[in-house]
């Protein structure tokens, strides 16, 4: 009977030791530098929740996290609509070589966010892009994809092209798992493929499409690495608070103030929890009667 009391505990053992050590201890560490600030004369210095105080007033952490807040409303919707069509496709059982197909919206997931916005750079670049050659050969204006106007658009395209297969293999997976006596019964009462889509599938795939649409939210506002190639190719549009976590590492590692980005670091985690919350707070609205 002991063995079986100590056996649990030995198997979480691990992961517990991991997490304390991976997470919790960083992350403590972290808390531990928000609340200190290097002066010129003194050295470090104790500020309790000066950092903090700064930093919500802080115009370029403002403008940074509104810019994501943006990006997500835009780019999210339309990710999820694709992956959602795409898995609905999929499991209608219609389409020829389904498997190829599924393999290749994947693929661009597999891709590495670094070599993606590498490429995409090269694709949007006025020069020797190819949409820049093929406008000038139709004697059509030449797209700046890299403009000021156009770089919120690109970046979103850029993280769709990745992610799209990814939220499509959740969902798809989510389909797999209706039982077939549903779509039986749908049959017998005459249902079509849209009524069947509409009032069996759709419900069905109500929490994986909360699970994307939480995956979402924390990667909108952890984004980092499309802005951060990005900029180099155009450094006049984006700068180094372009996002909250690009302003949080170039506070780091380029300006070297730890102990502000630590606090910016915290804040952007602590709008990511709310908005999370937010998330699930009205989807749970939205199903109780």
């Amino acid at each position: 009977m002991s063995r079986r009391r100590t056996a649990g505990p030995l198997f979480v053992a691990p992961f517990m030791v991991l997490f304390l050590l991976l997470f919790l201890a960083p992350l403590g560490y972290a808390a531990y530098l928000s609340l200190f600030q290097e002066r010129l004369i003194g050295g470090t210095a104790f500020v309790g929740l000066d950092n903090y105080v700064t930093a919500l007033s802080d115009p370029q952490l403002l403008h940074g996290l509104g810019r994501v807040a943006l990006f997500f409303v835009i780019q999210v919707p339309l990710m999820l609509a694709l992956a959602l069509a795409f898995a609905l496709a999929l499991d209608s059982g219609l389409l020829r070589l389904a498997r190829v197909i599924r393999l290749g919206i994947f693929i661009p997931y597999a891709v590495p966010s670094v070599v993606a916005a590498l490429m995409w750079g090269y694709l949007y670049g006025p020069d020797f892009g190819p949409f820049a050659q093929l406008s000038r050969k139709l004697s059509l204006p030449v797209p700046d994809f890299l403009s000021e106007g156009w770089m919120l658009g690109s970046l979103a395209n850029i993280v769709t092209w990745e992610f799209v297969g990814y939220n499509m293999i959740i969902l798809y997976a989510a389909l797999r798992t209706v039982p077939e006596e549903l779509y039986e019964a749908a049959a017998m009462d005459g249902a079509g493929a849209w009524r069947t889509a509409w009032s069996i599938k759709l419900p069905a795939l109500r929490p994986a499409l909360m699970l994307t649409l939480l995956f979402s939210v924390i990667g909108s506002f952890q984004l980092f690495n499309e802005p951060n190639l990005l900029m180099k190719v155009a450094p006049d549009v984006i700068s180094s608070s372009y996002t909250a976590n690009l302003y949080a590492y170039s506070l780091a590692f380029t300006g070297q103030q730890v102990n502000y980005a630590a606090t910016v670091s915290f804040l952007l985690g602590l709008v990511i929890v709310v908005a999370s919350y937010g998330v699930l707070l009205t989807a749970n609205r939205r199903r109780t009667p």
